[in-house]
């Protein structure tokens, strides 16, 4: 099971940062492929950013490249997301996942473990 630690979401204004944090127990966490995926009020959730097991491989969807970085550190079993510039388009529930494998894009179906969810709201 994974599981968000602090630091996590919280508010703030557009132009500025956050980093999510995401800590993995239980199990071997660098036999993980390692993501982080949005829902916004109304919509589906969907992929934002995925690592594979070495932190090498990452995947990046198209409106976060240049201003999100997804990175780990097995070592303390935990998955970061650095998010700047963001924007109020970015607010969302920003949810960890965890598969099996060493996949450098998780789609959705494949997830095997989700965190809880932290909400990051950008006002502008």
């Amino acid at each position: 099971q994974v599981q968000s630690i602090e630091p996590g979401g919280g508010l703030v204004q557009a132009g500025g940062s956050l980093r999510l944090s995401c800590a993995a127990s239980g199990r071997a966490f660098s036999d993980y492929a390692m993501g982080w995926f949005r829902q916004a009020p109304g919509k589906a959730r969907s992929i934002v950013a995925s690592i594979g097991q070495s932190g090498i491989n990452t995947y990046y969807e198209d409106s976060v490249k240049g201003r999100f970085t997804i990175s780990r550190d097995n070592a303390k079993n935990t998955v970061y997301l650095q998010m700047n510039s963001l924007g109020p388009e970015d607010t969302a529930v920003y949810y960890c996942a965890a598969r099996q494998g060493d996949l450098a894009y998780l789609y959705l179906n494949l997830v095997d473990s989700w965190g809880q969810g932290t909400q990051v709201t950008v006002s502008s």
